[in-house]
């Protein structure tokens, strides 16, 4: 399904059945398809975003604001027939998946983030990682990242550094994650966007009562991208916040622990309605 909108034409796909949940993506949407699990799409009818710039979507990324990605999930949503949506982000995705609900909380049901930080600082947050990591991570791990980065070769891409992270992504740090990201369609001045303009100022605790729509927070006890301890103190100065941590997850719960993720979400999102 394509949708129109201003300056863009955005590409979707969906699977599953039951309300509509919004998955916004960033590197396609093949590898978001593959890594949610069934057990969520026998309860939810998952629909799979490329935002503007990423993916086969077009538009120039630097037009991405909050606004206009508000403005944008809103036009996927009319085109679905729908009043009410929820929406579920990854990662730093996950900040805009609670600013399309601080935005449109007449037509937005329940926001669902998953490893994703209270607040966008790229740099704060890289060394709250590796100061987590070293507290918490056993020898085993460490010395399997140790020599995964050793055997990077010179120059080695983005994704190959990524896999070579593993130890810091997954509960089980020898896991292939390399069939997980295959198709990946990765927009360097997306990211360059994303990541350099869109996040380094956003907070979540930034006008609290704002966020009205109910939020759940999924975090996996051995995320060392996104330590689950920088929520610790935010979750009770929200207005609606839900924290599960998933004692046996990474950076992907919903991969890692598919039905206890499944779970739950959707017996949050009973209780919210």
């Amino acid at each position: 399904m394509i949708v129109s909108v201003k300056g863009a034409e955005l590409f979707t796909t969906k699977r599953g059945s039951g309300p509509a949940c919004l998955v916004p993506c960033s590197i396609g949407t093949k590898p978001y398809e593959r890594q949610t699990p069934a057990q969520l799409s026998d309860r939810l009818e998952l629909v799979y975003v490329d935002l503007r710039g990423s993916g086969r979507s077009t538009g120039d990324p630097a037009d991405l604001t909050f606004d206009v990605l508000a403005e944008d999930l809103e036009a996927v949503r009319v085109n679905l027939g729908v009043d009410r949506i929820a929406v579920l982000g990854h990662s730093i995705l996950g900040a805009l998946a609670a600013e399309y609900g601080r935005r449109c909380p007449a037509s937005v049901s329940h926001v669902i983030i998953a490893g994703t930080p209270p607040r966008g600082d790229m740099a704060q947050l890289s060394a709250s990682s590796a100061s987590f990591f070293e507290q918490d991570a056993s020898e085993e791990r460490k010395r399997i990242l140790r020599d995964n980065l050793a055997r990077l070769p010179p120059g080695a891409s983005p994704g190959e550094a990524m896999l070579a992270q593993t130890p810091l992504r997954f509960f089980d740090p020898r896991f292939d994650a390399a069939p997980l990201f295959a198709e990946a369609d990765l927009k360097p001045r997306f990211f360059a966007h994303l990541l350099g303009t869109l996040a380094p100022a956003w907070d979540i605790t930034a006008d609290p009562s704002s966020l009205r729509v109910p939020l759940f927070i999924a975090h996996g006890r051995h995320d060392y991208t996104v330590p689950h301890a920088l929520w610790d103190g935010v979750v009770p100065t929200l207005p609606d916040a839900t924290l599960h941590l998933f004692e046996q997850s990474g950076h992907q719960p919903f991969f890692e622990e598919p039905e206890r993720f499944a779970a739950a979400v959707t017996d949050w999102m009973s209780r919210q309605r």
